[in-house]
């Protein structure tokens, strides 16, 4: 059993793989100052840790990899893979300096490319919103950050005293009639008008109506509103964790 963990800097992802089925899959708070302890009391309240034969983690806080490292070698008896440099990935990629790109980000191309087809966009709904890039030959090309939903509205609440924060939902319409809905309204209308732009300049770049897939925790609020997110894929970052696991053993 493959165990992949995308571990973010405000949550992490992890499931349990049967061959290329994924069987099971949480999501937890990540804590920059979990020790490999605590990790190991973590996972071990999640699965049977003895059934684990394999760990393929991809993390973009780096005080994290050591703790990993003794959580897998203190919990389990499982080899565990970081993606980074030197892991084989199946893909080019075409970065000015390849060690600047998150893993997450490679995973989620890694992933789309191979369940997808090339060329594609991944938008990753996570502290930042990503858009990563693959070529029609199928390498990796770059992208753009953006700050993230949850971090722009902390930073409006945190400037506004007389906004509060609201769920992140659907508004019943566009014009929000109380202070709520219009936030709403701006969460919604306004991160998915934000994707489309985006998109539509990367694709004029790329000369091809290349393929949109949005992950990560907000997409399925942002994606019924865009006009170029085509999938949403919840896993996307896990399964490309499983495919990096499977071209590096």
């Amino acid at each position: 059993m493959l165990l992949a963990i995308d571990v973010g800097n405000t949550q992490t992802v992890f499931g349990t793989y049967d061959g290329s089925e994924l069987t099971e899959h949480w999501r937890v708070s990540t804590d920059p100052n979990e020790s490999g302890d605590s990790l190991g009391l973590m996972y071990r309240g999640f699965l049977d840790l003895a059934t684990i034969d394999g760990i393929c983690v991809s993390t973009t806080v780096p005080q994290l990899s050591r703790s990993y490292e003794e959580f897998a070698r203190r919990y389990t008896h499982a080899p565990l893979l970081e993606l980074g440099p030197g892991a084989r990935t199946g893909i080019a990629i075409r970065y000015d300096d390849p060690r600047e790109v998150g893993p997450d980000r490679i995973a989620n191309a890694v992933a789309a490319a191979d369940r997808y087809g090339a060329p594609c966009i991944v938008v990753d709904f996570g502290t930042s919103t990503n858009f990563d890039v693959v070529s029609s030959d199928a390498a990796y090309v770059g992208g753009v950050l953006a700050p993230g939903i949850e971090v722009s509205m902390d930073a409006l609440f945190a400037r506004a005293a007389r906004l509060r924060k609201v769920d992140y939902v659907e508004p019943e319409t566009v014009i929000g009639k109380n202070t709520i809905a219009s936030l709403q309204s701006g969460v919604v209308y306004g991160f998915a008008g934000q994707v489309d732009g985006i998109v539509e300049r990367i694709r004029e770049e790329l000369g091809v109506d290349a393929r949109t897939i949005a992950t990560g925790g907000l997409a399925e609020l942002i994606a019924p509103h865009s006009a170029t997110i085509e999938r949403v894929d919840p896993f996307l970052t896990l399964e490309g964790l499983r495919l990096i696991w499977e071209r590096n053993v």
